[in-house]
C-alpha cells in the first residue's frame, strides 16, 4: 500500500462541490461542519447579524478554530424576507444543518419538510440534545448533563473519589459533531443513489450512549455496572492504568496482553510479575502498591526513554502543548499556522485523494451568495 501524504495539498478534496448550509452555534455542530469542510465541502454559516455565533464573543480563539474553511452569510430567519433567502439557498444546498431544539425552524418557516417541497434530494441534519422524540426533546443541556444522562460521568474518577469531568467534551464531540457527519455522509450517499434527501435526527445523548461499548459489556456479563474505577479499562486492572513518577509527572501503563505485559516485566527486571497480568482485588493492590513504588523512583522522561521502544504500551502522559510538539505528531503533519497559531489539520489521509487546505475563519456576514449558482 503506498504511504499516504503526510498534509493535505487541497488538490482533490472528496467533498468538492457539495454545498452545506450550517446554522449551528458553540462547539459540537460546528465542529461536525469543520470535518467536512476539511473534506472539502463548501460549508456556509447562516448567523443571526445580531453577532453571530455565540463563541465569537463567548470564546474567539475557539470560534477561529472549528470554523476554519467556512463563509458566512448573515440571516435574521425570523424576519420573512431573510427566511425567504435562506429557503432559496436551500433549494440550491446538499445539506442543511441545524441543532436549534425540535420546532424551532417550523416555526420560522425552514423546517425540513418546506425544505424539501423545493429540494428533494436535501439531506437536513438536527443536532440536539435530546433528539426529536421521547419527553426530553425540549429540554436544555450541555456536554456535561448528556454525559451525566448517557452513564459516561457515573465512571470517571478514581475508586472510591467523586465523579470528574472529562478531559474533553465527549458528548459534544464524540457522541454529537462526528456522529452527526457520519449521519450526514451516509444521507448524501444515499441521496447520490436515489435522488432522494431525508432527516438526520442525531441526539448527543443517543449517541454518546452509543460510545459505552466497553461499561455496556460488563453490563451484559454481569448484569450491572461495576463501581466507579473499578472496570477493566477504567482503574480496576493495575497493569492498565496511570502513575506518578519521581517528578509529580505521570505514565501510562497499558499492558493488556500477555506479550505486552511480559516485555514490561522482562524491561523492568521484574520476572516474579509475570503471572500476575490480569491480578484484581487484594492481589491486584499488592501489584499496585508495587507499582507504584517501582515508577516513583525515576522521572517521567527518564521511563519514557527506557520503555517506549520495548513494545509494553507504556507511554508519557503529555501536557496538550506536549503532545502538539512530539516528532511522531510532526512527522504526520498534523499542526498547521493559523495567523501564527496552532491548529490541527483533518487527522484522516487519504491515498488518491487529498482534504482541503483551510482559510481563516470568516468574519461576520462577509459572504455574498447567489441564491443559484455555484
Amino acid at each position: 500500500m503506498p504511504e499516504s501524504p503526510p498534509v493535505a495539498d487541497g488538490g482533490n478534496p472528496l467533498l468538492r462541490g457539495l454545498r452545506i448550509l450550517d446554522l449551528t452555534r458553540l462547539l459540537p455542530g460546528p465542529f461536525c461542519t469543520l470535518y467536512l469542510a476539511q473534506l472539502g465541502a463548501d460549508v456556509v454559516k447562516i448567523e443571526d447579524p445580531d453577532g453571530g455565533d455565540y463563541t465569537r464573543t463567548l470564546a474567539p480563539e475557539l470560534f477561529a478554530l472549528v470554523n476554519r474553511g467556512k463563509r458566512s452569510i448573515a440571516l435574521d430567519l425570523r424576519k420573512p424576507d431573510d427566511a425567504e433567502r435562506f429557503r432559496a439557498l436551500a433549494a440550491d444546498a446538499d445539506a442543511v444543518i441545524e441543532s436549534f431544539r425540535p420546532g424551532v425552524m417550523d416555526r420560522l418557516g425552514c423546517g425540513y419538510e418546506t425544505l424539501r417541497a423545493r429540494n428533494p434530494r436535501l439531506v437536513y441534519a438536527a443536532l440536539t440534545g435530546y433528539g426529536h422524540t421521547g419527553p426530553w426533546k425540549d429540554r436544555a443541556g450541555h456536554d456535561l448533563n448528556y454525559c451525566g444522562y448517557a452513564g459516561v460521568v457515573d465512571q470517571n474518577g478514581p475508586a472510591g473519589g467523586p465523579p470528574v469531568l472529562s478531559g474533553f467534551q465527549i458528548a459534544d464531540l464524540a457522541g454529537g459533531a462526528l456522529t452527526c457527519a457520519i449521519g450526514v455522509l451516509a444521507a448524501l450517499l444515499g441521496a447520490r443513489v436515489s435522488g432522494q434527501g431525508c432527516f438526520v435526527d442525531c441526539a448527543m445523548l443517543d449517541g454518546t450512549l452509543a460510545l459505552q461499548a466497553t461499561t455496556l459489556a460488563t453490563l451484559r456479563a454481569l448484569g450491572k455496572p461495576l463501581p466507579r474505577g473499578g472496570d477493566m479499562l477504567t482503574g480496576g486492572l493495575p497493569n492498565y492504568s496511570v502513575y506518578e513518577c519521581a517528578d509529580g509527572r505521570y505514565l501510562a501503563l497499558a499492558a493488556l496482553e500477555p506479550k505486552f505485559w511480559r516485555n514490561f516485566c522482562l524491561a523492568v527486571e521484574r520476572p516474579d510479575w509475570l503471572r500476575r497480568p490480569l491480578a484484581i482485588g487484594a492481589a491486584g493492590e499488592a501489584l499496585r502498591a508495587e507499582l507504584t513504588a517501582l515508577f516513583k523512583s525515576k522521572p517521567r522522561d527518564e521511563w519514557e526513554r527506557l520503555l517506549a521502544h520495548r513494545d509494553c504500551c507504556v507511554s508519557a502522559v503529555l501536557a496538550p502543548d506536549e503532545a502538539l510538539a512530539t516528532e511522531q505528531i510532526r512527522a504526520r503533519g498534523l499542526i498547521e499556522d493559523d495567523h501564527g497559531k496552532p491548529a490541527v489539520r483533518s487527522p484522516l489521509r487519504f491515498v488518491g485523494a487529498q482534504t482541503a487546505t483551510l482559510a481563516p475563519a470568516p468574519a461576520l456576514g462577509e459572504t455574498a451568495l447567489k441564491a443559484s449558482g455555484r
